[in-house]
């Protein structure tokens, strides 16, 4: 079976799913294919996952109609409050003390996975290929040819622009022969959910440690999201804690600001690398999410970042379709490399740079480091242009994210 269309995104993921929707009627022939079949889960789970969402974020998914069905379930993030262990100083932010109804939101990946859905089936020209799996990718002048798979059938969809939006072990970035720089921060990630004594009441914590950092994020009813950093060498001794040992661990790292904690929620460990493709685009194909660059979920950079990759592409995209221009025109893809250059590498090393900075406990570091967070939590531009960059507000910031 032979198709044609304009635009193939190949991963159906919340940053391929975003970028489809983005799209709707831009006068494009947009195909989405994803490797699973499309499932709402209606379940809510108590140890689900969270995604702390920037206002940037918060604006586009408004933008796009995908938040409307979710607003119940989002958690604004009102305040933030940002220290280190055995250091002096914190960093305390206050969304309405610098004239912002807030920094973002938290929001359940289910959630947002069911938004993002429910908007894909207004999509009425959108064609969705699942499940279909890419196995083969041929590029020539004209078009990109790529194989899709789904169990013994196959079909062959012919595109003017291919989008890998297919995550870290990207099968598009692989079959271009583009080079992943990979480092292991020899760290792993534990992601739960936990019940406070105190309400959170809108604050977002980021504790740094020794052994690095843990976020607590805030949910309603006294529930929080936790993410907790440990050396990877101790990942398989926190993962055998029970629960009492579980949560005397976490207030041995984190503190007692949220009083005691208890029920913590399912847990395992994740394995922590940044993954930054040597380059975003190849001959009619371009690299969004994930599968550009993969980072520490320090600062909760990850989805916001792809997020902005598939904002800017569309607009661009757009402007194609106004200019009768092909969307997959080399001149195109420059484009987006050098609209999304200085996001990309400001984003990708301060998330890399404050686990190494954070991470020293070399005795002057931590003085410079004291003293830093005293005056960014008391020079309030500072602060506030601090603020706007952790909101993704960097850069070429794509229109749909700007603040409203």
């Amino acid at each position: 079976m032979n198709e044609t269309c304009d635009v193939l995104i190949i991963g159906g993921g919340l940053v391929g799913a975003s970028l489809a929707i983005a799209l709707d009627g831009a006068g494009l022939r947009v195909a989405l294919a994803e490797a699973v079949p499309p499932r709402l889960d209606l379940q809510p789970s108590y140890d689900e996952r969270n995604l702390a969402l920037a206002r940037a974020s918060v604006n586009a998914l408004e933008a796009l109609g995908v938040l409307n069905a979710a607003a119940s379930q989002a958690t604004p993030i009102r305040r933030i409050h940002v220290s280190r262990r055995g250091d002096f100083g914190a960093v305390r932010m206050d969304a309405g003390e610098l004239g912002l109804p807030a920094f973002g939101a938290v929001l359940p990946a289910r959630e947002l996975g069911n938004a993002l859905l429910r908007r894909l089936d207004g999509c009425a020209e959108l064609a969705r290929i699942a499940p279909a799996q890419a196995v083969a990718i041929d590029a020539g002048t004209d078009a990109v040819e790529v194989e899709l798979r789904s169990g013994d059938a196959t079909r062959r969809v012919r595109t003017r622009l291919l989008v890998g939006a297919d995550g870290t072990e990207s099968f598009v970035r692989g079959a271009f022969g583009i080079d992943a720089i990979r480092h292991d921060y020899a760290q792993s990630a534990f992601v739960t959910t936990l019940t406070t004594e105190k309400p959170l009441d809108g604050t977002a914590y980021e504790r740094f440690t020794d052994s690095g950092p843990v976020a607590l994020l805030p949910l309603g009813e006294r529930r929080a999201g936790l993410v907790l950093t440990v050396p990877a060498a101790d990942a398989e001794r926190v993962a055998a804690l029970d629960d009492e040992a579980f949560i005397a661990f976490v207030h041995e790292r984190f503190g007692w600001r949220a009083g005691r904690l208890s029920r913590p929620g399912k847990r395992k460990p994740y394995p922590l690398a940044r993954r930054l493709a040597e380059r975003t685009i190849a001959p009619r194909t371009v690299l969004v999410g994930n599968a550009a660059q993969t980072v520490h979920p320090i600062g909760a950079q990850g989805f916001n970042l792809g997020l902005r990759d598939a904002l800017t592409l569309a607009e661009l995209l757009r402007e194609a379709v106004a200019t009768n221009s092909d969307p997959g025109d080399a001149a195109l893809l420059a484009r987006h490399v050098e609209r999304r250059a200085s996001d990309r590498e400001a984003t990708t090393a301060f998330s890399d740079d404050l686990v190494r900075l954070m991470g020293n406990d070399f005795l002057p570091l931590r003085l410079l480091r004291s003293l830093g967070f005293h005056a960014l939590d008391r020079i309030a531009p500072l602060k506030r242009r601090f603020a706007l960059r952790g909101m993704g507000f960097r850069g070429d910031v794509p229109t749909l994210s700007l603040l409203r």
